[in-house]
């Protein structure tokens, strides 16, 4: 436990069930988003009321502070998905803590992104994809590819990139509502386009 407290830090859950929670974050391999950022976000999510009852996915989680701000805010699932096992065991710890304070328990899976979409059956209408800085614009094309038929309609996407960071080039049934810059970061707000539902809805009986 005493090696464990050298490797973490601490930050907080904002608002909601949860609010003032302390969550343990790793200080070594994950990138976490600024208070001042998940503040942002959480503020623009909920003025349109999109954490409440929310299936929340929560990508390249680390410590699961995004995932746990819906949770708190009213989310009725959390999906955290995060491969590193050290920083996935810190998110379950963060989950327990939520879940104590009256909020869902997120479930955590230490899986690989890419490994996770492609075999996940789940359904998601709020996203959270916080990829390492570095990951290359093919590859994060490649995970919002994959993405999008797990994505219900409508269901927004919140990508968080550096602010010298190439163009954002989502697929088809997802497009770029709008973009903000704090720092050095880039938020992007994506909204499903209907693309991906009207190809899975079956076509109309032909007239008589």
């Amino acid at each position: 436990m005493g090696g464990m407290r050298q490797d973490v830090g601490m930050t907080r859950i904002i608002g909601g069930l949860a609010g003032g929670a302390r969550l343990l974050v790793p200080v070594r391999g994950t990138r976490p988003t600024s208070e001042r950022v998940r503040e942002a976000i959480f503020s623009a999510l909920d003025a349109r009321s999109l954490c409440d009852g929310a299936l929340v996915l929560d990508l390249f989680a680390g410590s699961g502070a995004l995932g746990l701000e819906a949770a708190s805010r009213g989310a009725e699932s959390v999906v955290l998905v995060e491969r590193d096992k050290g920083a996935a065991k810190i998110a379950q710890r963060n989950a327990e803590t939520v879940a104590k304070a009256g909020a869902v328990r997120a479930l955590v899976e230490p899986a690989a992104v890419r490994t996770f979409l492609q075999r996940s059956a789940r359904t998601f209408d709020l996203v959270f994809v916080d990829p390492p800085y570095d990951l290359g614009d093919d590859e994060l094309t490649a995970v919002l590819a994959e993405l999008a038929p797990l994505l219900q309609h409508p269901a927004t996407v919140v990508v968080e990139r550096a602010r010298k960071a190439g163009a954002l080039e989502p697929p088809g049934d997802l497009e770029v509502e709008r973009t903000r810059d704090y720092g050095d970061t880039r938020l992007h707000y994506l909204a499903t386009t209907g693309t991906a539902a009207d190809a899975a809805r079956p076509e109309s009986a032909p007239a008589p």
